[in-house]
């Protein structure tokens, strides 16, 4: 059955015209009065709809039951990565979205091939955004990961400034340095994990550093040295309890 996410609350029993994204997609699928969909709406549970109506550019539906059905990780894992370049990060939010993952902290690194700024920004964080509402759409989550706006590492209002404070989550940072501990050993039974992540080129010495005097476990992924987004990926997938 077809599943949507719809970005204004669902109540049972209610008709409402879908928003516009989840009404052309109803449309693109030549969907008509009478069949049936799965809407959420991110506050948790799915509901049953039916079309009630297809306009030119609009969609009416009526909302069904509410099913209290959650398909989350154990582990809330919160992912805060170095942007890779090109296309990488798009894929990376697709496929940590489907692992799983809780939030997703875009960070302009030192070794970043990618800045973002301003306005520029704030489209590729809705851009991501969106990224992540179709592959929940997908996989069946019925909770929208968090994607925040980007934010440079250090510097003026840096994200890891920020850091020293925030005691709730275990807190790791992804490292090649010799003695590392391998993530699996960290903190097994803790319900909510930070990873920081570098880019391509990895986080600078400095930046590892700074992370590591806030609180940031150094951790290892192995002995093979793994593209930037598929590192995420693999610590998501190690800490999630999948």
């Amino acid at each position: 059955m077809p599943r949507f996410h719809c970005s204004i609350p669902l109540t049972a029993g209610a008709n409402l015209a879908l928003p516009a994204g989840a009404a052309r997609h109803v449309q693109v699928l030549r969907m008509q009065p009478g069949d049936a969909l799965t809407l959420f709406d991110g506050a948790g549970g799915e509901y049953t709809a039916t079309v009630e109506r297809m306009g030119r550019s609009d969609v009416s539906v009526t909302v069904g039951a509410h099913l209290a059905v959650e398909r989350e990780a154990p582990r809330a894992v919160h992912l805060a990565v170095g942007m890779p370049a090109n296309e990488r990060m798009d894929w990376l939010v697709e496929k940590a979205t489907e692992l799983g993952v809780a939030s997703i902290q875009p960070l302009a690194t030192a070794h970043g091939v990618l800045r973002l700024s301003g306005e520029r920004a704030e489209k590729k964080r809705a851009h991501w955004e969106a990224i992540a509402v179709a592959a929940c759409e997908q996989c069946g989550r019925n909770r929208v990961p968090l994607i925040h706006p980007v934010r440079s590492f250090s510097g003026a209002s840096g994200w890891i400034d920020a850091q020293g404070a925030n005691v709730e989550a275990v807190r790791l940072v992804l490292s090649l340095a010799e003695g590392t501990r391998r993530i699996a050993d960290i903190a097994p039974d803790a319900r909510d994990v930070l990873v920081l992540s570098g880019p391509e080129g990895g986080l600078s010495s400095s930046e590892e550093q700074e992370a590591i005097a806030r609180g940031f476990a150094p951790v290892t992924l192995g002995t093979r040295v793994l593209r930037a987004e598929t590192a995420a990926l693999a610590a998501l997938v190690s800490l999630a309890g999948l």
